[in-house]
């Protein structure tokens, strides 16, 4: 059995204390990050130079000794990969050229061609897995289709992803094509990962909870299947987490229907109510409220300790709900670690 606790909760082994990373864990909210980001000039400068890459890292590694390290990257690289233009706007964040249309999409490049622009994501995977500590798992990642498309329509953010929602209804042809391509894109891009060293990866989601009906189905739920079935015809051992945030009552069953080995969970639903529906089907991760990082106090200890008990039945990998915001408390996290690990 492999020494490293995530990769044994992700193959459904219960173990007596729950291994612990956490979303966006490389990030605004640490000093020597911020130190190394100001060092690199920009972001996605950030991004692609795998020495500083593979620094941040590790540097919540070495602060906190968590079980995992995730590759710091952006979800948005694929899509500047596939052909479209990526720039972050201080304070606002990131920033696409839009496809709305056939002749968008026709100029995006085909995705075999995606491994020239993220080879030095590559590099990163390849440092990592030479300087992370043994029992240490290295996760890599991508968005879904569905979430990057969302992106790629509406050029950024959006509240309600109403850009590809209109997208869908007006020019549906257009939409299952970017989404093919993302796919596509995207096994190419995590099987490169895992020959470069990942030990895991997962697909985040992001705006999954979007969808509903056949849409959620459609969109969500069979991109994520044809990803998963692909990567392990590639690569049979490799473990994968799926993050279909918001999904809500469409946890139950995604694990199976998509054969997922993890899947992970945000905090619109109780620890219990996933113990029951949906880590009965394998391996959970989650789902501290993010909040509880900024917070911290009495309510940030016994919230750990009880999505631990709640979880304590089957396979489980504490994480929180969504990414640690930059305004937390890196004194917090460390008490969130204590409270998982018994201190």
């Amino acid at each position: 059995m492999s020494e490293k606790t995530i990769l044994r909760a992700l193959k459904g082994e219960v173990l007596p204390v729950p291994p612990i990373w956490m979303m966006r864990q490389a990030g605004r909210y640490l000093p020597e990050y911020r130190a190394t980001r100001a060092k690199a000039g920009d972001f996605l400068s950030l991004c692609y130079n795998p020495e500083l890459a593979a620094e941040v890292t590790l540097q919540p590694i070495r602060r906190y000794g968590f079980d995992a390290a995730i590759l710091f990257a952006d979800i948005l690289l694929l899509p500047q990969a596939l052909g479209a233009d990526l720039w972050f706007v201080t304070g606002e964040g990131p920033r696409l050229s839009t496809i709305t249309d056939r002749a968008g999409f026709d100029a995006l490049k085909p995705a075999s061609d995606v491994h020239a622009v993220l080879a030095p994501i590559y590099q990163t995977v390849k440092i990592l897995a030479r300087e992370l500590p043994k029992d240490t798992t290295l996760i890599g990642f991508a968005g879904a289709p569905w979430t990057v498309a969302t992106y790629m329509i509406a050029g950024r953010g959006t509240p309600d992803q109403a850009p590809a929602h209109a997208l869908i209804a007006e020019n549906r042809p257009v939409f299952e094509a970017l989404i093919e391509r993302i796919t596509e894109g995207t096994i190419e891009y995590l099987s490169a990962q895992i020959e470069a060293g990942a030990d895991c990866v997962k697909l985040f989601d992001s705006w999954a909870g979007s969808l509903s009906g056949e849409d959620f189905d459609r969109y969500a739920l069979a991109p994520t299947r044809r990803i998963i079935a692909e990567l392990k015809a590639r690569h049979p051992d490799i473990p994968i987490i799926a993050f279909p945030r918001e999904a809500g009552a469409r946890y139950i069953g995604f694990a199976k229907a998509t054969g997922a080995d993890c899947v992970a969970i945000d905090n619109s639903v109780s620890p219990e109510w996933a113990a029951a529906h949906v880590q009965v089907d394998g391996c959970v991760q989650g789902n501290l409220a993010s909040a509880h990082m900024v917070t911290g106090g009495e309510a940030l200890v016994q919230e750990t300790r009880a999505i631990v008990r709640a979880f304590s039945k089957g396979p489980h990998i504490f994480n929180l709900g969504h990414g640690i915001t930059p305004d937390a408390d890196p004194d917090n996290v460390q008490r969130m670690i204590d409270a998982v690990r018994g201190g």
